[in-house]
């Protein structure tokens, strides 16, 4: 008698199965796994997990799965943001926590920089944005700092396994026209619950051309769309990028971590991403998307290249190529907050932070800054074209404001007129 053959698999249940020690799962099942790797910052770990541990006279499992971030509140602009950082890194040192990168950079941006994040592995984050790590194969997904408790004491979380929504990008994107449009074309679509808190999966030749930032961004906004991990099957453009972190060759997997052929999905969506034009969402939702041409001539006051769907390299680049030989709007403010010391030190090197600062732009510290609202650096009232990933009423620190989401191309193109322009009018 023949063996048992096991159902054919998606990704999202391949990278689950493995974190339940199980050689198949099914969606709808509620299985136990083990995690990883947690990632927390200033803003969601030691204030909150501090403090539970000791009532409960609980100990950490293991520190060397943990990665602690200071992002948020950096630079510190008040006693508060003093306070909540200092406790992070009190704990850190009474923890003796061997994974604290302080003043690095944006999270989701520094953990791939950093090596933590490899094909196959299983994450959770203090972070709504945590899906990130889904751009290199990982199944990585937010959870509230109660779930990040029971995570740091048994080194286990229970999941629902999800379906999978693939989402199909055929053909080869515009000049001008990046991942965030991609996204704020799937928000106005499907809406901010069309994730329905499955995994949704990228794939098509669009989604293969696209650099490991790119992916990142994709990857990313998985949240704004409600789901619970995005990812992208690994490929040599992961390889690569997890080669420059320092990662070793054996421990990227690029060929086991892809779906099964017939595999089933809850959805698939085909787009054509030629016919994809570059995107604005007007105030207060990254679902009021529309082609550029919608908010053409749309007034602004700021506009901000900056948070981890924006201010990568690849971002700066695409911000520098519109920006080369032109300056900024009279009355405009072009703030840019590169997302890691890394991405600053490479866009010093390559010229594309001289031709940000040449254009008019204002350097800001690495970090979170103004995308979480910390640091109040955006006018109140003020008409802002921003590349960061949300837009709701106060999000940017300034209740009264008006944010319009874009990619950095377009957030550059709108800085040099002083209102919402299309970039493919100033690309060569």
């Amino acid at each position: 008698m023949g063996g048992a053959t096991t159902a054919p698999m998606t990704l999202a249940q391949k990278l689950v199965a493995r974190a339940a020690g199980r050689a198949h799962v099914e969606p709808g099942e509620i299985v136990d796994c083990e995690v990883d790797l947690a990632m927390f910052h200033d803003s969601s770990g030691p204030r909150r997990l501090a403090p539970m541990l000791k009532e409960l006279g609980a100990r950490v499992r293991d520190r060397s799965r943990l990665v602690l971030v200071i992002d948020h509140y950096v630079p510190e602009q008040d006693d508060d943001s003093r306070r909540i950082v200092a406790i992070a890194r009190e704990w850190a040192r009474e923890q003796a926590l061997p994974h604290v990168h302080d003043r690095e950079g944006i999270c989701h941006v520094v953990l791939p920089q950093r090596g933590h994040i490899r094909p196959g592995m299983f994450c959770v984050g203090g972070d709504s944005h945590s899906p990130t790590a889904g751009a290199f194969g990982a199944y990585m997904f937010g959870v509230g700092a109660t779930e990040m408790l029971g995570v740091v004491v048994t080194g286990r979380i229970w999941l629902k396994v999800p379906h999978t929504i693939r989402v199909r990008f055929d053909g080869r994107l515009a000049d001008g026209v990046s991942a965030k449009d991609l996204m704020l074309v799937l928000l106005a679509r499907f809406g901010m619950n069309g994730g329905r808190y499955q995994a949704v999966e990228y794939a098509g030749t669009a989604v293969e051309s696209l650099g490991m930032d790119e992916r990142m961004t994709l990857a990313n906004m998985s949240a704004e769309l409600g789901a619970q991990a995005g990812l992208i099957a690994p490929d040599a453009v992961t390889r690569e990028a997890l080669r420059v972190a320092g990662v070793p060759d054996d421990a990227i997997d690029t060929l086991r971590w892809r779906g099964d052929a017939g595999a089933a999905v809850l959805a698939e969506h085909v787009f054509d991403a030629a016919a994809i034009e570059p995107q604005v969402a007007r105030p207060h939702s990254p679902a009021n998307g529309a082609p550029v041409s919608d908010a053409k001539g749309e007034g602004i006051d700021v506009a901000y290249l900056g948070a981890c769907t924006g201010a990568k390299l690849a971002d700066l680049r695409a911000a520098a190529r519109v920006l080369r030989g032109r300056h900024v709007a009279i009355g405009v403010q072009l703030m840019v907050a590169p997302a890691s010391v890394a991405e600053q030190r490479a866009a010093e090197a390559d010229g594309t932070l001289a031709a940000l600062i040449d254009a008019g732009a204002t350097l800001l510290p690495v970090g979170c800054g103004a995308c979480a609202g910390y640091g109040g650096r955006i006018p109140e009232g003020a008409r802002v074209v921003s590349s960061t990933a949300r837009n709701f009423r106060g999000r940017m620190g300034a209740a009264d404001a008006e944010v319009f989401l874009a990619s950095p191309y377009t957030v550059a193109a709108s800085a040099v007129h002083g209102r919402i322009a299309d970039p493919r009018e100033m690309l060569s």
